[in-house]
């Protein structure tokens, strides 16, 4: 099936200004100032933007897709993710991982929770291992996890926090060497996802795995950085050695505002930019409260529809849309090795584009060339979504 999108105001995410755009099954194959002929044509959907914004589909790269959960028993397991939900909020690409339960949730479910959410139609990636130390695996080894086992990209592990097994500089060299070659030998990111907690450490264990080792520093991503300024202080260091680091976007509304905080003050510093940070949502993972006894008391969960709030938080902060848009397309694509391929609107690429009213309302969502969502109305859905 071909599709032409007719008088879009294309953001790639650089701002392209007003292009027509053909697909041809699920890649881009032209962008043109005009493109004429197809009008008419059997087997050919126009779409009229009329103006209306192009962007590329969000990419979110920290999402509890078999759902989180658990810190107050097996009653707070949190639900797993709906396919909608993210067609719905713009996400085209979801990273799936467990979290603090890597019992109950297993990487037989994740990786079969991946596998359906690509066969709905919008692509998923997985990492092996949870929380813990040493790595829990599907084959009982993480090179073989990420070489062997579609679609694992790398691996999930804690740092620096009261759940986590408080690994050790020389552990993480470890596990990152090992991530790292079977990322060579797949032509996989070899990623090390490194859930940070509010612990004393912080990244120390990062920069100690990068002052003893010959560890490339893109391979090593830090995510929830916006937990404390000291934390996000450390975290813009690591940007100016060469890294990355991931900001979660908050559960609520005020959170959404106070996270958007955090990301304007890390683009603040010298040095460090929208190429280098992403926001991810977090989505279906629990947001516990401790008190100082290590408490759990309070629970509740993310929503992937807080990717799309920070970026209009941002954008009505002052900051430029094709800035905004690079924290959840480009610069994501980038650490999963998918630039020019996912997180843009270029000849060639996935046909994975938002459409975005003047106001930054989801109006419409192309995943992999399908029509997931038009005029707000959701077309695609899961096998057993009601």
């Amino acid at each position: 099936m071909i599709k032409l999108l007719k008088h879009a105001d294309v953001y790639a995410p650089e701002h392209l200004g007003k292009k027509d755009v053909l697909i041809a099954g699920e890649k881009i194959c032209r962008i043109d100032d005009q493109i004429e002929g197809y009008e008419g044509l059997p087997d050919v959907e126009v779409f009229d933007l009329d103006g209306k914004k192009l962007a590329p589909g969000y990419i979110d790269l920290h999402v509890h897709i078999t759902g989180g959960g658990g810190e107050q028993g097996p009653a707070s397991r949190v639900p797993e993710s709906q396919l909608s939900v993210f067609t719905r909020n713009g996400i085209t690409t979801v990273v799936g991982l467990l979290g603090t339960d890597g019992i109950t949730r297993s990487m037989e479910n994740l990786v079969a929770k991946a596998q359906a959410l690509n066969d709905e139609g919008i692509t998923a990636y997985a990492l092996t291992s949870a929380y813990g130390y040493p790595p829990i695996t599907l084959t009982g080894n993480v090179e073989k996890d990420i070489m062997m086992v579609e679609p694992i990209i790398g691996v999930k592990l804690a740092v620096s926090d009261h759940r986590s097994s408080n690994p050790t500089g020389e552990e993480l060299i470890r596990l990152a060497t090992a991530a790292r070659r079977a990322g060579l030998l797949s032509n996989t990111p070899g990623l090390v996802t490194m859930h940070m907690g509010s612990g004393k450490g912080g990244l120390d264990p990062v920069f100690y795995a990068l002052d003893h080792s010959d560890l490339p520093v893109r391979n090593l991503l830090p995510t929830h950085m916006g937990r404390s300024r000291e934390l996000l202080d450390q975290g813009v260091e690591l940007v100016r050695r060469g890294g990355y680091i991931d900001i979660t976007a908050g559960c609520d509304p005020a959170e959404v505002e106070a996270m958007a905080d955090m990301i304007e003050y890390a683009l603040g510093q010298e040095g460090v930019g929208a190429e280098r940070v992403t926001v991810s949502s977090d989505g279906y993972g629990s947001q516990p409260r401790f008190n100082e006894l290590g408490e759990c008391v309070g629970l509740t969960y993310a929503s992937p529809g807080s990717l799309h709030e920070t970026v209009r938080s941002l954008v009505r902060r002052g900051r430029e849309l094709e800035e905004a848009l690079r924290l959840v397309t480009a610069t994501p694509a980038d650490i999963l090795g998918r630039t020019g391929v996912k997180g843009c609107v270029a000849c060639g690429a996935d046909a994975d584009l938002l459409v975005l009213s003047e106001g930054l309302e989801i109006e419409g969502l192309f995943a992999r060339g399908r029509t997931a969502l038009w005029d707000k109305k959701v077309l695609i859905r899961g096998k057993f979504e009601m």
